[in-house]
């Protein structure tokens, strides 16, 4: 595996991109990972050649849903706005976490920080509560550090990435 191409991102950028890939790495059943602005953003994703650390995929790491970052961050923006809402209609106060258990895979969705969601698509057999652990100290890492500013950083980054020359659009 390369390490990751993080060349003209900020430290707090770069220290993202680090967790997000320890996460990934380091964590058992993970298949992908999306961190989603509140607007349902793509911010951060560990699909290879999306993030500024394009990297070949493994063999042992199936890739999220459809192999698409972008389907994941549309899966985790849409959990987490309908559960926002329904705490709301509840009035139960905000949302913690939210976790779907399937046949053939999990879904987890945290909050971060300022509508922010990490979004985590795991194997069925993953120790739940092993990957909640190590979202939440993902979370706690990132959450101070996701700023505006920080946002739109590597909201930039990603579409730098996507143009076909690597060229702005």
């Amino acid at each position: 595996m390369t390490a990751p191409s993080t060349f003209g991102l900020s430290r707090e950028a770069r220290n993202l991109h680090f967790l997000l890939t320890n996460l990934v790495e380091e964590v058992p059943g993970i298949r992908s990972v999306a961190v989603v602005s509140s607007d349902g953003l793509l911010l951060l994703s560990s699909d290879p050649g999306r993030n500024a650390e394009a990297r070949e995929p493994r063999a042992d790491k199936p890739t999220g849903p459809r192999g698409s970052s972008a389907d994941l961050a549309t899966i985790v923006s849409g959990v987490g706005s309908l559960t926002i809402g329904a705490a709301r209609l509840m009035d139960s106060g905000p949302v913690k976490h939210t976790m779907v258990a399937m046949d053939e895979g999990s879904l987890f969705v945290m909050s971060i920080s300022d509508g922010s969601l990490l979004g985590v698509h795991g194997a069925a057999d993953c120790d739940m509560s092993v990957v909640a652990y190590h979202m939440a100290l993902f979370v706690g890492r990132a959450g101070h550090v996701l700023t505006p500013e920080l946002r739109s950083e590597l909201r930039q980054s990603l579409e730098h990435e996507s143009t076909p020359t690597g060229s702005t659009r």
